[in-house]
Protein backbone atom coordinates (compact mmCIF):
# COMPACT_ATOMS: atom_id res chain seq x y z
CA UNK A 1 0.00 0.00 0.00
CA UNK A 2 2.70 2.60 1.13
CA UNK A 3 4.58 1.68 -2.26
CA UNK A 4 1.83 1.61 -4.69
CA UNK A 5 -0.37 4.29 -2.77
CA UNK A 6 -3.48 1.91 -2.81
CA UNK A 7 -6.02 1.77 -0.42
CA UNK A 8 -6.63 -1.16 1.86
CA UNK A 9 -9.67 -2.48 -0.04
CA UNK A 10 -7.62 -2.32 -3.28
CA UNK A 11 -4.50 -4.60 -1.81
CA UNK A 12 -6.70 -6.95 0.09
CA UNK A 13 -8.89 -7.74 -3.55
CA UNK A 14 -5.60 -7.77 -4.93
CA UNK A 15 -4.13 -10.68 -2.29
CA UNK A 16 -7.54 -12.33 -1.98
CA UNK A 17 -8.28 -11.66 1.60
CA UNK A 18 -11.02 -9.95 3.17
CA UNK A 19 -10.25 -6.45 4.69
CA UNK A 20 -11.84 -7.98 8.23
CA UNK A 21 -9.30 -10.52 8.01
CA UNK A 22 -6.71 -8.41 7.37
CA UNK A 23 -8.03 -6.18 10.27
CA UNK A 24 -8.57 -8.65 12.66
CA UNK A 25 -6.45 -8.72 16.15
CA UNK A 26 -6.44 -11.35 18.46
CA UNK A 27 -8.20 -9.81 21.92
CA UNK A 28 -7.61 -11.32 25.33
CA UNK A 29 -4.38 -12.83 24.02
CA UNK A 30 -3.38 -12.21 27.82
CA UNK A 31 -6.17 -14.39 29.11
CA UNK A 32 -4.72 -17.21 26.94
CA UNK A 33 -1.63 -17.07 28.23
CA UNK A 34 -3.40 -17.40 31.98
CA UNK A 35 -5.07 -20.80 30.51
CA UNK A 36 -1.91 -21.85 29.14
CA UNK A 37 -0.26 -21.22 32.23
CA UNK A 38 -2.96 -23.12 34.09
CA UNK A 39 -2.73 -25.80 32.04
CA UNK A 40 0.56 -26.50 31.82
CA UNK A 41 0.69 -26.40 36.17
CA UNK A 42 -2.54 -29.18 35.70
CA UNK A 43 -0.68 -31.35 33.47
CA UNK A 44 2.69 -30.69 35.43
CA UNK A 45 1.34 -31.83 38.50
CA UNK A 46 -1.11 -34.44 37.49
CA UNK A 47 0.07 -36.46 34.76
CA UNK A 48 -2.64 -38.65 34.27
CA UNK A 49 -5.02 -36.30 33.62
CA UNK A 50 -6.60 -35.48 30.41
CA UNK A 51 -8.30 -32.18 28.60
CA UNK A 52 -11.44 -33.33 30.67
CA UNK A 53 -10.20 -33.49 33.79
CA UNK A 54 -8.27 -30.00 33.54
CA UNK A 55 -11.19 -28.41 31.84
CA UNK A 56 -13.38 -29.99 34.51
CA UNK A 57 -10.99 -28.76 37.04
CA UNK A 58 -10.75 -25.28 35.33
CA UNK A 59 -14.28 -25.03 35.46
CA UNK A 60 -16.05 -26.38 38.42
CA UNK A 61 -12.73 -26.15 41.28
CA UNK A 62 -11.46 -23.02 40.47
CA UNK A 63 -14.38 -20.96 38.63
CA UNK A 64 -13.08 -19.95 35.61
CA UNK A 65 -16.03 -19.52 32.98
CA UNK A 66 -14.10 -20.44 30.22
CA UNK A 67 -15.51 -22.19 26.97
CA UNK A 68 -14.25 -25.23 26.39
CA UNK A 69 -13.33 -25.07 22.83
CA UNK A 70 -11.13 -22.19 23.84
CA UNK A 71 -9.57 -24.23 26.17
CA UNK A 72 -9.19 -27.41 24.26
CA UNK A 73 -7.55 -24.83 21.57
CA UNK A 74 -4.97 -23.88 23.94
CA UNK A 75 -4.21 -27.57 25.13
CA UNK A 76 -3.67 -28.78 21.59
CA UNK A 77 -1.29 -25.61 20.93
CA UNK A 78 0.98 -26.64 24.12
CA UNK A 79 0.58 -30.05 22.20
CA UNK A 80 -0.30 -31.35 25.73
CA UNK A 81 -3.19 -33.78 23.79
CA UNK A 82 0.14 -35.72 22.70
CA UNK A 83 1.42 -37.12 25.78
CA UNK A 84 1.72 -41.11 26.36
CA UNK A 85 1.31 -42.25 29.19
CA UNK A 86 4.37 -44.64 30.19
CA UNK A 87 4.26 -48.49 30.09
CA UNK A 88 4.09 -49.74 33.22
CA UNK A 89 6.93 -52.86 33.97
CA UNK A 90 5.80 -56.09 35.19
CA UNK A 91 8.86 -57.46 37.48
CA UNK A 92 9.16 -60.99 36.99
CA UNK A 93 11.65 -62.97 39.35
CA UNK A 94 14.96 -64.51 36.59
CA UNK A 95 14.02 -67.91 35.31
CA UNK A 96 16.00 -70.53 35.97
CA UNK A 97 17.51 -72.69 33.60
CA UNK A 98 15.93 -75.75 32.14
CA UNK A 99 16.98 -79.26 34.10
CA UNK A 100 18.69 -81.50 32.05
CA UNK A 101 17.20 -84.57 32.31
CA UNK A 102 19.73 -87.80 32.62
CA UNK A 103 17.46 -90.59 32.25
CA UNK A 104 14.65 -91.91 30.47
CA UNK A 105 11.34 -90.84 32.89
CA UNK A 106 13.04 -88.15 34.69
CA UNK A 107 11.47 -85.10 33.19
CA UNK A 108 7.75 -85.46 31.19
CA UNK A 109 6.66 -82.24 29.15
CA UNK A 110 3.29 -81.50 28.59
CA UNK A 111 1.58 -78.94 26.34
CA UNK A 112 -1.96 -78.27 24.40
CA UNK A 113 -1.84 -77.16 21.08
CA UNK A 114 -4.59 -76.34 18.71
CA UNK A 115 -5.71 -75.94 15.09
CA UNK A 116 -8.46 -75.19 13.10
CA UNK A 117 -9.53 -77.39 10.08
CA UNK A 118 -10.94 -76.69 6.90
CA UNK A 119 -14.44 -76.42 7.31
CA UNK A 120 -13.60 -73.72 10.31
CA UNK A 121 -13.92 -76.33 13.43
CA UNK A 122 -11.00 -76.04 16.10
CA UNK A 123 -9.57 -79.28 17.38
CA UNK A 124 -6.90 -79.22 20.23
CA UNK A 125 -4.20 -81.86 21.17
CA UNK A 126 -2.50 -82.78 24.54
CA UNK A 127 1.39 -84.05 24.01
CA UNK A 128 3.19 -85.47 26.55
CA UNK A 129 7.55 -85.98 25.72
CA UNK A 130 9.81 -86.97 27.34
CA UNK A 131 12.70 -84.64 28.03
CA UNK A 132 15.40 -86.74 28.29
CA UNK A 133 15.00 -88.35 24.41
CA UNK A 134 12.55 -86.24 22.90
CA UNK A 135 9.95 -89.27 23.02
CA UNK A 136 6.23 -88.48 22.07
CA UNK A 137 4.58 -90.42 25.09
CA UNK A 138 0.68 -89.81 24.32
CA UNK A 139 -0.79 -87.01 22.17
CA UNK A 140 -4.39 -87.35 22.26
CA UNK A 141 -6.67 -85.33 19.47
CA UNK A 142 -10.26 -84.12 20.00
CA UNK A 143 -12.37 -81.49 19.46
CA UNK A 144 -12.56 -80.98 23.23
CA UNK A 145 -10.39 -82.21 25.64
CA UNK A 146 -11.85 -81.72 29.31
CA UNK A 147 -9.86 -82.18 32.54
CA UNK A 148 -11.42 -85.77 32.88
CA UNK A 149 -9.63 -87.21 29.28
CA UNK A 150 -6.31 -85.19 30.16
CA UNK A 151 -6.13 -87.07 33.96
CA UNK A 152 -7.14 -90.22 32.21
CA UNK A 153 -4.54 -90.52 29.88
CA UNK A 154 -2.01 -88.92 31.89
CA UNK A 155 -3.22 -92.68 34.36
CA UNK A 156 -2.55 -94.51 31.50
CA UNK A 157 0.52 -92.79 30.86
CA UNK A 158 2.01 -93.86 34.41
CA UNK A 159 0.69 -97.21 34.13
CA UNK A 160 2.80 -98.00 31.16
CA UNK A 161 5.70 -96.16 31.50
CA UNK A 162 6.23 -95.32 35.10
CA UNK A 163 5.49 -92.11 37.27
CA UNK A 164 7.99 -89.52 36.32
CA UNK A 165 10.14 -87.59 38.81
CA UNK A 166 8.68 -84.33 37.55
CA UNK A 167 6.27 -83.00 34.97
CA UNK A 168 6.89 -79.65 33.29
CA UNK A 169 4.01 -77.68 31.68
CA UNK A 170 4.48 -73.88 30.32
CA UNK A 171 8.24 -73.96 31.62
CA UNK A 172 6.83 -74.59 35.11
CA UNK A 173 8.41 -77.65 36.76
CA UNK A 174 6.15 -79.37 38.98
CA UNK A 175 8.40 -81.62 41.56
CA UNK A 176 6.65 -84.96 43.14
CA UNK A 177 8.03 -88.11 44.38
CA UNK A 178 6.85 -91.25 42.41
CA UNK A 179 4.69 -92.07 45.00
CA UNK A 180 2.72 -89.01 44.95
CA UNK A 181 2.42 -88.80 41.64
CA UNK A 182 0.81 -93.23 42.21
CA UNK A 183 -1.15 -92.01 44.83
CA UNK A 184 -2.72 -89.21 43.33
CA UNK A 185 -3.65 -91.69 40.24
CA UNK A 186 -4.77 -94.10 42.85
Amino acid sequence: MAQRGISIAQACRAFGISQTCYRYQAKLSQENARIADWLVRLTHNQRNWGFGLCFLHLRNVKGFGWNHKRVYRIYRELELNLRIKPKRRIVRERPEPLAVPEAINQNWSMDFMHDSLQDGRTYRLFNVIDDYNREGLCIEVDFSLPAERVVRALDQLIEWRGAPQAIRCDNVLTVESSAEVQAKAA
